[in-house]
């Protein structure tokens, strides 16, 4: 089949693995190393294809091919690095593309009559991951009042431009913000802009405000159904009731509604989350004041994203006379801002992506 033409309508008999030969090493192949357990294709054909995966699979440890039929419909251009099936990397001599993708400084594999590897052409860098900051609240949303008459609104807003300022100086990450000014966007729509510019993470930054005036600290929180504890509930309340200043189409997503959601999030996103809900822990702990158990969890709508990992960080307490004079201070928003700047660069370590670098 190797002058088979790519009309998007073959069928094989009896194949079990397609191998793209490429002149590369086994390190510039990082999703086909030996010991890892994925077959990663990228594909672009005008028609749609489906693949069935049927036959007995070598084990793996995510699922055992062999336990039913899979059956995927795949139409258009996919995203590169599309799962179509997971079996061992074997060590044979052959190369398999990673990240071969249309488009800009990418790489373009083309059918050559030899039957021979075609070269790769360049050497454009990884794309840099995509952050979205939340700045929470804006405009007619002030969210809590500070002791002394401060709005969280403006709080968010300045730690989050620190942040911004501080992530594209680095140079390792693309950033954009759902506010960069003092206007109101309704829950839903933050998450939409998430998704609408590709973001691999989303930040929700926030500084809260309790009954008692003594609670103080940093924390951060990812979705769930249900809260960590009571503290935590009301403060879900207290976020998603931001939409009320959208007006009656926005208003009353009820406790169901905000379950559902939360059962959507899969859970490689959960997973995720969580990941990133310990780096900004740890990378807080030596610098800014924690509350007790300080990762918690609760049906924050705007942390409703299946697919992209997602926190809300509460940087204090603005019913906290410390706290809030802590984060008037644009010394202790820096000091925020780089322990989040530490905590992505521990969540993209981790995730095995190769990043960036400026310069």
């Amino acid at each position: 089949m190797e002058n088979a033409p790519l009309d998007g309508a073959l069928s094989w008999r009896r194949i079990d693995r397609i191998v793209i030969l490429l002149p590369q090493d086994d390190g510039k192949c990082r999703a086909m190393q030996d010991g890892r357990h994925r077959l990663v294709d990228t594909l672009f054909f005008d028609q749609k294809m489906r693949c069935h995966l049927s036959s007995p699979g070598p084990p793996m440890p995510v699922f055992d091919p062999t336990r039913r039929k899979v059956t995927r419909l795949l139409g258009g251009s996919l995203a590169t690095g599309t799962l179509l099936g997971a079996f061992p990397a074997r060590a044979e001599g052959h190369r398999a593309a990673h990240h071969v993708a249309q488009g800009a400084g990418s790489h373009h594999l083309t059918p050559h009559a030899s039957g021979k590897a075609p070269a790769l052409t360049g050497k454009a860098a990884p794309p840099r991951p995509v952050i979205m900051l939340d700045p929470g609240h804006g405009g007619k949303d002030p969210g809590a009042i500070g002791v002394s008459g401060t709005y969280e609104k403006h709080i968010a807003a300045a730690a989050a431009q620190e942040l911004y300022h501080q992530i594209r100086s680095a140079g390792r990450y693309d950033v954009v913000m759902t506010r960069a000014d003092d206007h109101f966007i309704p829950l839903e729509g933050r998450v939409d802009l998430a998704h609408r510019h590709k973001a691999q993470l989303f930040i929700s930054m926030h500084a809260d405000a309790l009954h008692d005036p003594e609670v103080r600290g940093a924390s951060v929180y990812t979705l769930s159904n249900g809260a960590s504890d009571a503290q935590t509930a009301s403060l879900a309340q207290t976020e998603n009731s931001a939409d009320r200043f959208a007006g009656p189409a926005f208003h009353g997503m009820s406790s169901e509604v905000q379950a559902i959601l939360a059962s959507l999030v899969n859970e490689e996103t959960r997973r995720g989350s969580a990941h990133m809900a310990a780096s900004v822990v740890s990378a807080f702990q030596p610098r800014i004041g924690l509350l007790r158990h300080p990762a918690r969890h609760a049906a924050f709508v705007v942390l409703k994203s299946a697919d992209i990992p997602s926190v809300l960080v509460e940087m204090g307490f603005m019913s906290n006379r410390h706290d809030e004079a802590a984060l008037r201070q644009g010394g202790y928003r820096k000091q925020v801002a780089t322990a989040m700047s530490a905590a992505i660069d521990r969540y993209f370590a981790g995730s095995g992506m190769n990043i960036a670098h400026s310069g």
